[in-house]
């Protein structure tokens, strides 16, 4: 703190930090302490499978976390990249949890395991976490309660997918790998490798590049080729430009994209406006965010390549260099880029969601065509959190993963705020015919501002939801939708009238009411 107060920035984003940890983190349970249904499983261990189960245990719901990998996979993606890798975003934007304080402004790997493992234990959710355990079908019981892989494992009320959007590795075999002299590694198993005054090679030019790059730079490489098959639009390290490029309230491309794309061509591409693209809008896909891979390429120590890889030698990669506007697989000049490693830059499998019931995916409501993106139409019980989406331009702050995992919760715990599957599949349809003009499919590029829209359309279109609104945005005052929740059953039960049969009602009847929000 001593050392913030003599930083005037960082000590205002110190106490921005605490007013919003103190304003909006729910309170970690007691030990011991019973916690209410509805019960909720989240299947995942990672930064938004342990945000949302203490969002959930915090507001006094039971939940059990099934994590596939070992204990030391705690944290997802982040347990399994490597040492120099960090945030390309401000942390300002990445504050997963209300309660999560960050030090500086792009934390490392091994800071945001930290603060992922801190969390977990925060909001005792140590025994209620089962790793090692592969999640294979979720299905429903004769009493509507939700059966994970089977019955030993308990029954639930709701499910929250947390897989996120990379999986395992992928390392794609190409021609004379074999051949070749160097080394060959995966960009995210790179900790512990030497590359000082070597030549580096990298394939691929998304965020694995610039994870391979953060490494080259870190390692002192000598200098390092950057091999990609498209471009791909490059965004600025600053807070302020990607806050402001997440305002597109549209979600797509607009008669006035050029506007900032004119301006990142001049203003941040300056004398590298051949590496801008073309062909697509800013935005039609998520953008690198990295200042640094200018600065090497300006330095000499990084080139950038546009073009086809066509296989190994012994001396490197034979690469089919294009001319911008010429689309992949063209005519270009073969040369071979000479390098000492070679870093494949190939991301990640994607999880599969297939453990979900097979309804989930009837076309044209199969993901990311969901119910505000998470919520497959046959299942209101189930959200897909962080783990549908394709490509954004936004945060991956605590905002909407809190949301997302408080709106299961008002849909759980309230019958009249839940939407039949009719209604769901509606409004898919509406923002289909919204965005019928995107380059893109409707859900397949979104910004932060449009899922804020959404949000606020799915509480204001319901006024039985209005009660929620302050807990489904700020996680506050769920004492008053309770009691109201409450005075509409008594009603309801006065008068004879009854909600019908539900997944929540049925299960209830099997386990006892239990406390419920």
């Amino acid at each position: 703190m001593e050392k913030s107060l003599l930083h005037p920035f960082a000590f205002i984003y110190q106490l921005i930090q605490w007013l919003l940890s103190n304003l909006f983190s729910p309170n970690p349970p007691k030990p011991g302490a019973k916690l209410g249904r509805p019960k909720i499983a989240i299947i995942g261990a990672g930064l938004t499978g342990v945000s949302a189960a203490s969002h959930c245990v915090g507001h006094g719901f039971d939940v059990q976390i099934f994590e596939a990998g070992p204990r030391k996979q705690l944290g997802g993606i982040w347990s399994r990249v490597n040492n120099t890798s960090g945030l390309q975003i401000h942390s300002i934007m990445y504050r997963f949890h209300p309660s999560v304080t960050w030090s500086g402004g792009y934390p490392n790997r091994q800071q945001i395991v930290s603060q992922i493992t801190e969390l977990w234990k925060r909001y005792g959710l140590e025994s209620k976490t089962e790793f090692d355990t592969h999640v294979e079908k979720v299905y429903k019981d004769e009493k509507g309660c939700w059966i994970i892989n089977d019955p030993s494992n308990g029954r639930f009320d709701g499910i929250i997918a947390a897989v996120g959007t990379c999986g395992d590795a992928k390392m794609p075999h190409i021609p004379g790998m074999d051949k070749f002299k160097g080394e060959i590694y995966h960009s995210s198993d790179l900790t512990g490798k030497e590359a000082k005054g070597k030549n580096m090679i990298i394939i691929g030019g998304g965020a694995s590049a610039v994870e391979a790059l953060e490494f080259a730079a870190h390692e002192a490489a000598e200098k390092t080729y950057i091999l990609a098959r498209s471009d791909k639009w490059i965004i600025p390290r600053n807070p302020v430009v990607d806050i402001l490029l997440s305002f597109n309230i549209f979600g797509g491309e607009t008669p006035f994209s050029w506007i900032p794309e004119t301006m990142l061509r001049k203003f941040f591409y300056r004398d590298l406006q051949d590496l801008a693209p073309s062909d697509k809008g800013l935005f039609t896909g998520t953008p690198m965010v990295n200042s640094d891979v200018m600065d090497k390429i300006r330095e000499g120590k990084a080139e950038w390549l546009r073009g086809d890889i066509k296989g190994f030698t012994e001396e490197g990669v034979k690469f089919n260099l294009r001319s911008k506007g010429v689309p992949a697989g063209g005519p270009g000049r073969e040369k071979i880029i000479k390098g000492d490693i070679v870093v494949m830059a190939t991301g990640f499998d994607r999880p599969t969601l297939n453990f979900l019931p097979e309804d989930s995916f009837v076309d044209p409501y199969s993901p990311p065509n969901w119910y505000l993106q998470t919520f497959p139409p046959q299942h209101v019980s189930v959200c897909a959190n962080n783990c549908t989406y394709v490509n954004a331009i936004g945060s991956v702050g605590n905002w909407h993963i809190g949301i997302y995992t408080r709106i299961l919760l008002m849909f759980l715990s309230d019958p009249l705020t839940r939407p039949q599957t009719f209604w769901m599949e509606r409004w898919i349809d509406m923002t289909r015919f919204v965005k019928r003009f995107a380059p893109t499919g409707a859900f397949d590029f979104f910004t932060y501002l449009e899922l804020i829209w959404w949000f606020t359309f799915c509480i204001a279109i319901n006024p039985f939801r209005w009660k929620w609104a302050f807990f489904v945005f700020f996680g506050i005052g769920h004492a008053l939708p309770k009691s109201v929740v409450n005075a509409e059953d008594r009603i309801r039960n006065g008068l004879g009238v009854k909600m019908g049969s539900n997944y929540d009602e049925r299960c209830r009847e099997n386990f006892g009411d239990g406390e419920s929000l």
